[in-house]
């Protein structure tokens, strides 16, 4: 079953390579016995669905999550079931996925208006004006 990123874009799990690991924290005895963290690699360079630009922009992004072959590897211990843990990465590695596939909006670069810089010289002189009225006058 794939795992759905954005409508039109979804990873399937045999892509995803989930392990367990001994945690730390709170879980009492359990702690000991189970392996209740989970750790998630995701090999972006082999990622047939990623298109070529998102794969360059996880690169980006991902920071220390990432290793030099390419490996995306995410541990979730913050909860003390396995399944929970396991829900945990799988939904930070679909934020990182949908982080990367945003297209930041084009802004056409503008001027300001003539009358803009005109309120905005205006408001600097009724500024210094009102700041030239509040000094102490010295009479010599």
């Amino acid at each position: 079953m794939p795992i759905e990123i954005l409508p039109h874009l979804s990873i399937p799990e045999n892509e995803i390579e989930i392990t367990y690991i001994l945690a730390s924290g709170p879980g009492g005895q359990n702690v000991n016995k189970v392996a209740t963290a989970a750790q998630l690699r995701f090999d972006t360079v082999r990622a047939s669905t990623l298109p070529h630009r998102i794969r360059e922009k996880l690169r980006e992004i991902a920071g220390q999550r990432i290793t030099q072959s390419g490996v995306i590897v995410l541990t979730g211990r913050r909860f003390r079931s396995q399944q929970r843990n396991r829900e945990d990465v799988l939904a930070r590695l679909a934020d990182l996925i949908r982080a990367a596939a945003h297209k930041p909006t084009f802004r056409v670069p503008t001027r300001p208006s003539r009358g803009a810089k005109q309120r905005r010289l205006d408001g600097k002189s009724r500024q210094s004006a009102l700041k030239r009225s509040r000094q102490a006058r010295h009479d010599d």
